[in-house]
């Protein structure tokens, strides 16, 4: 079997005494996709920042490519994230000053890819919001742009997609198709998806699960 797309062993990260995270191990292969399902406070949040290296563990170490997050700092990792990772926050940080096209060709440059206007627009066809190319982020609904942030995480085709809450302030047809989408790109170009989420309705939809807390 190759190399695991993302490997995470020993994982351990908290604020006090208590660990927020606790995560003895975990593996993704290419293509592989999984949820880590719990509630508010159960540390999912965290451990997608862990994994995107915005945190560093207190113990334990995460893998992306065979790559040590931990041997990486400054512009190194910056790069490294940048290249190989598509990230939807629940904080989106869209840039207010650049319309939505604009912040996908954005994503495509810090990536290190050839800028590629055609491939942002049918990212965001895609998604149901080809309409708001042209349009500033204060101008969007919350969950337009919520669509907008996930079409500027898959635009530069990232080996990893890591989503926390994709769903949770779309209705149920705007939740399916972001996930179909999510689903449809990962395994089209071989990348894997790591989501987090509270949201009942993606159980049974990804290849693992993952509980990191009673179920609501």
């Amino acid at each position: 079997m190759e190399n695991p797309l993302l490997q995470m062993q020993g994982l351990r990260f908290g604020y006090g005494p208590q660990p927020v995270v606790n995560l003895p191990a975990l593996e993704l292969q290419a293509g592989q996709t999984c949820a880590l399902i719990g509630p508010s406070g159960c540390g999912k949040s965290t451990l997608l920042h862990l994994v995107a290296g915005l945190l560093r563990p207190q113990a334990g170490t995460v893998r992306i490519a065979g790559q040590a997050l931990s041997e990486l700092r400054g512009a190194a990792l910056d790069r490294f994230r940048g290249r190989h990772l598509g990230i939807v926050l629940q904080r989106l940080h869209l840039l207010g000053a650049l319309s939505v096209l604009d912040n996908l060709l954005l994503a495509q440059r810090l990536a290190r890819v050839a800028t590629d206007v055609g491939a942002a627009r049918r990212a965001l066809a895609e998604l149901g919001v080809a309409d708001r190319a042209d349009a500033k982020p204060a101008q969007l609904s919350r969950g337009q742009a919520q669509r907008v942030a996930i079409a500027r995480a898959l635009v530069h085709a990232p080996v990893l997609l890591l989503a926390d809450e994709p769903t949770s302030s779309l209705d149920d047809a705007n939740a399916g198709k972001v996930l179909d989408l999510l689903l449809a790109r990962a395994r089209a170009h071989g990348a894997g998806l790591l989501l987090v989420t509270h949201d009942q309705r993606v159980r049974g939809r990804l290849d693992r699960e993952v509980d990191l807390g009673p179920r609501p």
